[in-house]
C-alpha cells in the first residue's frame, strides 16, 4: 500500500507522512530506540529490541508491497521523528475485519501534531484496506495518548489491570480501544491531510 501526504504542524513546520522504505531501516530503528528510552508506556525496553538492520530492511520491504499492512514515518526537515503502522489481527475470516495500530514519536516532537497526523494516516490506510475496526492498547496513566486517541474517534471497550509489568512502576493498567471504520459517526475528529506527490530520495526529503 502506498501513502504520502503532508501536513502543516502547530509550529509551522511541514511534516511529510509517507511509507517507510528499506533505506530508512537504520533511522527507523534509531527512532524506536530513542522512543523506548524516553517513556515507560511502550511494550518493551530498549535492550529487548532484538532486530537488526537487515531484518528491518526486509520487514519494511514487505510492508511496502503489502495491500493490508503498512508502516509509515513522519519526516520533519528530512529527519524521521516518528513512526506508526497498521497490522492485521489475523488472516482467518472471523478476524479479517480487524487491524491493530501502533505508534511512537520522539519526545522533542510531542505536542505539535505529528502523532495526530500519523494516526489520521493510519485510519485512512486501514479504511482503504477495507478493515472495519482499528484497535490499540494504551497504558491508563498515559493521559496525553488517551486524549489523542479519543479525539480521533477511538472508544474504550475494556481494561487489563495487570497488562504490563514495569520495572519502574510495577503493574500498569492497559486500556483497550477501538474505532469502527464503517461507522460514519466515528469519523468525527479525522483530519484529511493535504495530498502531495511524493518523490522519495531515501533520506525523507522531497
Amino acid at each position: 500500500m502506498k501513502y504520502c501526504h503532508y501536513v502543516t504542524l502547530k509550529d509551522g513546520h511541514r511534516c511529510v507522512i509517507r511509507n517507510a522504505e528499506a533505506t530508512d531501516a537504520q533511522e527507523v530503528l534509531d527512532v524506536m530506540q530513542r522512543a523506548h528510552v524516553q517513556t515507560d508506556f511502550l511494550r518493551s525496553y530498549p535492550n529487548e529490541m532484538a532486530i537488526d538492520v537487515e531484518q528491518e530492511r526486509s520487514w519494511l520491504s514487505e510492508r511496502l508491497e503489502s495491500e493490508r499492512e503498512i508502516e509509515l514515518v513522519g519526516v520533519v526537515d528530512g529527519v524521521i521523528v516518528g513512526s506508526a503502522g497498521v497490522e492485521e489481527v489475523g488472516t482467518t475470516s472471523k478476524v479479517w475485519h480487524r487491524a491493530e495500530l501502533g505508534i511512537s514519536v520522539i519526545r522533542q516532537y510531542w505536542g505539535i501534531g505529528i502523532g495526530g497526523a500519523l494516526i489520521d494516516a493510519c485510519i485512512a490506510c486501514a479504511t482503504a484496506a477495507e478493515y472495519s475496526q482499528l484497535e490499540l492498547q494504551v497504558v491508563a496513566d498515559n493521559a496525553r495518548a488517551l486524549a489523542l486517541y479519543t479525539k480521533r474517534g477511538f472508544v474504550e471497550y475494556g481494561r487489563n489491570p495487570r497488562g504490563f509489568l514495569s520495572c519502574v512502576s510495577g503493574y500498569q493498567e492497559l486500556v483497550y480501544m477501538r474505532r469502527e471504520l464503517d461507522d460514519p459517526a466515528a469519523r468525527v475528529g479525522t483530519v484529511v491531510a493535504e495530498e502531495l506527490e511524493c518523490v522519495s530520495h531515501g533520506d525523507g526529503t522531497l
